[in-house]
């Protein structure tokens, strides 16, 4: 049924920012030291004729979308890149009408997967990885959301229920189109999952990667000298933290052990409160698993106590690795993460035995929106998880944090391994981008769209990498 506030893409623009880190982040097998962040602007136009363009952002993280021993980085990132233009094309043409959600839905659903596969092509063997495709589509996702707003004036978060949908959640919680709809999300929207009173503050995890130094002993010598702090002691101190989330390697069991007593005793010595340990797919045998929790649970109590959640031990790829996880899911919170593709794979998960959810919006907030319903029908754990999103991109991942009522606040680690990034975003939103007294403040973002108030922010951007349709992606930045 089309409704008067209904838009249609008619323009899509890309830019391309490469950001360095100031310090390796090692999760996993993986080390990241360097990421391309895509930003893209998306022009819709109303019923009326008016139009209004949206801003979304996601990093390009190609060791953790698409971890490969095989192909090349330059290979794997110059896909995603490819994806990411040839989405920006394709969605300036998209002919559907509908909301931000409908059109975000139905174009992952009619366009990703052949347009994955081009951009794969003979550079790479073949198509992407779902998970990369989805990092690569994320940021129109995001800009059509955010102009969806604008167009409107009003906020984004707030266009989520029946007056604005054509659809139910029963609509699209479904196997397939043969499959009766799910009586649980009849006459129910993604509005209706969201808090109506959102916090201006939120709880903030800090990520403790794998090559970060814990204390003096650990230093190398080459590390950064710019200001901001390298041991764990002094993070926890000078940004009030209480939360601490650690990566391991998922394969070195002694290793990961040490790890976390060492992380947990200093954490623990500055007034910690809730630890998560997060394995990045590397495990094979819920086994492991639980001899780690054994033990630490024997040698640190106060930190098996405090672990709140156990993040994605296992390989994402639940079809090729349906490991059965119910022992660990009666033994504590067990997160799904690079798994939660969509609802779908949360369904497979769920019926394995885990019990939470990550959101990212780098997975598309379509996406995530529909994921969050599918958690909250099942009483499953829900949290969001970071990306390393610096500049834009940490917006709309804290207002969704914000708004979908998580088990402990939001990851948020850009000001650990890229704070100069964000130098220009922080003169207008400081306190997304420095964490006080344990929290990101949320209280600059204001106005339509997601607030981000583009305008303002001092930010030179490069020419764009591609254009499509009928777009000047700098509209309104000028001057």
């Amino acid at each position: 049924m089309a409704r008067p506030t209904d838009v249609q893409v008619i323009g899509a623009a890309v830019f391309l920012l490469p950001v360095q880190m100031r310090v390796p982040l090692k999760f996993g097998g993986q080390v990241v030291d360097c990421v391309t962040c895509a930003r893209t602007a998306v022009r819709v136009r109303g019923a009326d004729g008016c139009t209004a363009i949206g801003w979304g952002e996601t990093p390009l993280a190609v060791q953790w979308g698409w971890p490969s021993a095989t192909l090349s980085y330059t290979a794997r990132h110059d896909a995603m890149v490819r994806l990411c233009s040839a989405a920006a094309g394709e969605l300036a043409a998209f002919p559907e009408r509908g909301h931000a959600f409908e059109i975000g839905h139905d174009f992952r659903t009619a366009r990703l997967d052949a347009l994955a596969a081009a951009a794969g092509g003979g550079a790479v063997g073949g198509p992407m990885p779902e998970l990369a495709a989805l990092i690569a589509l994320s940021p129109l996702d995001l800009a059509l959301h955010d102009a969806f707003g604008i167009l409107h004036g009003c906020d984004t978060f707030h266009t989520f229920g029946a007056e604005w949908l054509s659809r139910d959640l029963a609509w699209y919680l479904r196997a397939d189109e043969h499959t009766p709809p799910d009586a649980r999300f009849a006459g129910r929207h993604p509005g209706d999952l969201l808090t109506a009173h959102p916090p201006h503050t939120l709880l903030a995890w800090h990520l403790v990667g794998g090559l970060d130094p814990l204390e003096r002993g650990d230093l190398r010598g080459d590390e950064p000298d710019d200001g901001e702090p390298l041991l764990l002691a002094d993070w926890i101190d000078r940004d009030g933290l209480e939360c601490l989330k650690v990566k391991l390697r998922g394969d070195d069991l002694g290793w990961d052990v040490a790890r976390l007593e060492r992380v947990g005793r200093i954490g623990l010595d500055h007034g910690v409160r809730h630890f998560c340990a997060d394995f990045n797919c590397t495990v094979t045998d819920p086994a492991y698993v639980h001899d780690a929790l054994d033990r630490i649970a024997i040698a640190l109590p106060e930190l098996a106590a405090r672990l709140l959640y156990v993040e994605q031990p296992f390989p994402y790829d639940l079809a090729a690795h349906p490991i059965p996880v119910h022992s660990l899911g009666a033994r504590t919170r067990l997160f799904l993460d690079e798994s939660a593709h969509d609802w779908r794979h949360v369904a497979t998960g769920r019926g394995l035995g885990w019990n939470g959810v990550a959101l990212k919006t780098c997975k598309t907030l379509s996406g995530a929106l529909l994921s969050l319903a599918y958690a909250r029908a099942e009483r499953m754990d829900v949290m969001v998880q970071d990306l390393t999103n610096p500049m834009l991109a940490v917006i709309p991942h804290l207002r969704l944090a914000a708004h979908a009522d998580t088990l402990a606040g939001v990851e948020t680690n850009g000001m650990q391994f890229c704070p100069r990034a964000s130098v220009p975003e922080a003169t207008i939103h400081p306190g997304l981008y420095r964490r006080r007294g344990g929290r990101v403040d949320l209280g600059s973002l204001a106005g339509p769209g997601f607030g981000m108030r583009v305008a303002e922010i001092p930010r030179h951007l490069p020419d764009p990498a591609f254009t499509a349709g009928d777009i000047d992606p700098l509209e309104g930045l000028r001057g």
